[in-house]
């Protein structure tokens, strides 16, 4: 990097409270993944905990090496004091992997080591496309409007990290009210605890202590063991030999990590917007390199940078929190603590920091853009919305399939789906704005985001981009397909060209002039004239 000018130190006190929010999003990530694979995918313990768990710790502790030393140079540049960008397994991304690529081997096969081989081998080939996003992140971070980036985040931060564990507060109220109290009192209303105790620590460990009482916490020792990281270069070889000839299932993983370096670029645009700023192009080749390196270390899941920045530089954290975090992981997945912790500490008491981490980007992002743009903040998050919809008709079909309902049609089917219009649930809809909701949402973020400044060329520009990928599947499909002229397709040109012509042709002084709407908040406090300035 650079000579070292600034001092800047990597520890600071209030990185505890920064560690113990970090550290439950990164906890409850793993503890995820590792009971789907051992109980619906049927994996040993052996690969599960001996393989997955400890190379999703290397992926971590690699990515928070580069992430600490880009702290300390984006720190000497800006001459202050920076938070380093937050760093761990990708949650959505994780689930497409889950049930889009190593369930359905599983499920075709029965074979959990085979399904675990091409898990490795995808992420090993998407770490690759990930880090193809290095060449056009930082086009893209110039020409995009913060509101749209912004924006698409708030909606995932919304539905769910926000909403899916304020649900577990409210089935578990006892154990998540006790540290919902504390989460509101330290760290969004900033009181101080007795001695400064870390507010996210006092937490967790207060749901927790409730949980012992409540007898809804247990003490699992049996999976405490040594499992050092090794690569798995065979194994990996032997999955990505599975996907070439199956090249079916690069339709499911090119889509989705086109998904996961917009989410990075997304991400920094956040930490900029706090005031600090990092390199995209960087960032995005870390992710992917330490997706690459998770991969040949045993783990599927692509990593990034994590939403929440503005929460931990809310908190003053410096990079103490992500190196805190990364060498517990690694402690807990080396030596076989996860499965103790899963039994320990229930979701409940860890539910309130996500609130927190939801809470306070949604905040950040209405301090970050300009009034006039919370329109296209708001309009970023709609498609969110369906996708949280998707995943949940989704649950409710498996919940009765489960409990023996027989007969019952798959979500799709065309009897259903005129029967959910007829009540109100447009599944069409829905279906089509969740297929890749957070591109769609950062495509219309920046289209109303520019139709507000009055460039109608790069909102016209962002109306066509999206009408390309819509027609050969990146957004509105579940998979890649030869490019096609359906009616989302044509609605986006139709957008696009309006966009690029009418301004040419309309009368000066309606371009000049702003309309004032009655009884509406006006945000644009001067006349300035809507001309496509670029």
């Amino acid at each position: 990097m650079t000579e070292t000018t600034y001092d800047y130190k990597l520890f600071s006190r209030n990185d505890f409270n920064a560690f113990w929010a970090l550290f439950t999003d990164n906890l409850v990530n793993l503890l995820i993944l590792s009971g789907v694979c051992q109980f619906v995918f049927q994996m040993p313990a052996e690969i599960v905990f001996g393989r997955i768990v400890p190379g999703a710790a290397v992926a971590i502790l690699a990515g928070v090496a580069v992430y600490t030393l880009l702290a300390k140079w984006a720190a000497n540049r800006q001459g202050k004091d920076v938070t380093a960008l937050p760093y761990g397994i990708s949650t959505p991304v994780m689930f497409v992997y889950l049930f889009g690529v190593i369930g359905p081997i599983y499920w075709a096969t029965s074979d959990p080591l085979l399904a675990w081989q091409v898990g490795i081998g995808a992420g090993f080939m998407g770490g690759i496309v990930a880090a193809f996003g290095a060449i056009i992140g930082p086009f893209l971070k110039r020409i995009t409007p913060r509101a749209g980036m912004l924006g698409t985040l708030c909606g995932i931060a919304l539905v769910f990290i926000g909403s899916v564990p304020l649900a577990e507060i409210f089935e578990h109220p006892i154990i998540g009210f006790t540290s919902l109290l504390f989460i509101l009192w330290g760290l969004i209303g900033r009181f101080r605890l007795p001695g400064n105790v870390p507010a996210g620590l006092v937490a967790i460990a207060a749901g927790t202590i409730i949980a012992i009482f409540l007898g809804q916490s247990s003490f699992n020792t049996d999976g405490i063991g040594f499992y050092p990281p090794v690569p798995y270069f065979g194994d990996m070889i032997a999955g990505i030999q599975y996907l070439f000839v199956n090249p079916e299932l690069f339709l499911v993983l090119i889509p989705v990590q086109i998904y996961n370096f917009i989410e990075t670029m997304n991400n920094v645009e956040s930490a900029e917007a706090a005031g600090d700023s990092y390199p995209v192009a960087v960032c995005q080749l870390t992710d992917g390199a330490g997706t690459m390196i998770g991969a040949l270390f045993g783990s599927p899941f692509p990593t990034t940078v994590y939403i929440g920045h503005p929460a931990y530089k809310r908190l003053d954290a410096r990079a103490g929190y992500i190196i805190g975090v990364a060498l517990v992981i690694a402690a807990a997945a080396f030596l076989g603590f996860l499965s103790f912790l899963a039994g320990l500490i229930p979701i409940a008491a860890a539910a309130p920091v996500l609130v927190f981490v939801s809470v306070s980007l949604i905040t950040n992002t209405a301090f970050a853009v300009k009034p006039a743009h919370m329109a296209a903040v708001a309009f970023a998050i709609l498609p969110h919305i369906s996708a949280f919809l998707m995943t949940k008709w989704g649950s409710m079909i498996n919940g009765l399939r489960n409990v023996g309902v027989e007969g019952l049609p798959a979500l799709g089917d065309s009897e259903l789906t005129a029967a959910l219009l007829m009540e109100g649930a447009h599944y069409e809809g829905h279906l089509a704005l969740s297929q890749g909701a957070i591109i769609t949402g950062l495509v219309w973020g920046a289209i109303v985001a520019d139709v507000i400044d009055g460039r109608f060329k790069y909102a016209g520009g962002f109306a066509i981009a999206a009408a390309v990928m819509s027609s050969v599947g990146i957004i509105h499909s579940y998979t890649l397909q030869m490019p096609q002229f359906d009616g989302i397709t044509i609605g986006y040109l139709i957008v696009g060209l309006f966009m690029i012509v009418y301004p040419m042709l309309a009368p000066r002084d309606d371009l000049e002039h702003r309309i004032i709407v009655p009884d509406e908040p006006d945000f644009m406090n001067d006349d300035t004239p809507a001309r496509d300035r670029a």
